[in-house]
């Protein structure tokens, strides 16, 4: 399952990041969203989603929030 299906409000546990694209992990990784690491999607909208990830807010794409694994 990834980010794209979990519901508003809900926070999750990130299983894995699922690409190859070895400057999305690294991108991933300095917001803090690895493996371990809850992360709750705060609002959809139609260019992407609002997440919190430790104290931080962020606005993702939908390509992201696909290769977030929960």
């Amino acid at each position: 399952m990834n980010l794209t299906e979990a519901n508003v409000g809900e926070s999750c546990i990130v299983k894995d990041i699922a690409t190859d694209d070895e400057e999305l992990k690294a991108f991933l990784f300095r917001l803090g969203c690895y493996s371990g690491e809850a992360i709750t999607v705060i609002s959809r909208k139609k260019s992407g989603y609002t997440v919190a990830i430790k104290d931080g807010r962020y606005n993702i794409d939908g390509n992201i929030a696909e290769a977030i694994q929960i």
